[in-house]
């Protein structure tokens, strides 16, 4: 069974495609208009190995806040979808990646509850590019509301700005791989107690 998920949002500020492959290679096709954010969107698609197109058409001749926010909204409710009932994957997820000075450690649990935890380095720069630093949280507050995962996200150090926020990505993308991955020790099993997720 293919785990699939594809999201269209439309809205006066913005058009966006998101469709993904949580059972993919990696395979990434990503068009915001945010150069840096596309650079991010890759590193989440390649690490995570999930194959992913992201077609965004935002307005950007006001900023690049709702192109950025949109697209982390409609990526959370296509990966919810891809999903599907979460019968026989892992569930947890965490992962630790250094970029340089800089360190990210992610966990997650596909838990069917949004909460975020997360902390960065203060006095970053404000803009790498085209890219707002403050939008970092945001789009994984966006992300988790969608999606409806529990993710914490620290970054305990870090100086170059690229560097913190890379690392966040490519940890993040790890650690959502290894909780959708399916057990297969738990084929047919709902990881919960409850008997819903």
């Amino acid at each position: 069974m293919s785990r699939v998920g594809r999201v269209e949002r439309t809205t006066k500020e913005t058009s966006v495609l998101v469709e993904i492959d949580l059972d993919g290679t990696g395979k990434v096709d990503v068009s915001t208009g945010v150069g840096f954010y596309d650079h991010m969107l890759d590193q989440l698609g390649r690490h995570g190995l999930f194959d992913l197109t992201v077609k965004t058409d935002g307005d950007l001749h006001i900023d690049s806040h709702h192109t950025i926010e949109d697209t982390a909204l409609a990526l959370g409710a296509a990966f919810k979808q891809a999903l599907g009932d979460k019968v026989g994957i892992y569930r947890f997820g965490n992962c630790t990646v250094p970029l340089d000075e800089s360190l990210a450690q992610v966990t997650v649990d596909l838990s069917g509850r949004p909460y975020l935890v997360h902390t960065e380095p203060e006095n970053m720069a404000p803009m790498i590019g085209e890219y707002d630093t403050t939008m970092t949280r945001h789009i994984f507050e966006s992300f988790v509301a969608q999606a409806q995962i529990a993710l914490h996200i620290h970054v305990p150090y870090g100086r170059n700005a690229h560097h913190i926020v890379e690392c966040q990505f490519k940890a993040l993308a790890r650690a959502l791989r290894y909780a959708s991955e399916r057990d297969p020790r738990a084929a047919g099993i709902l990881p919960s107690t409850k008997g819903a997720l």
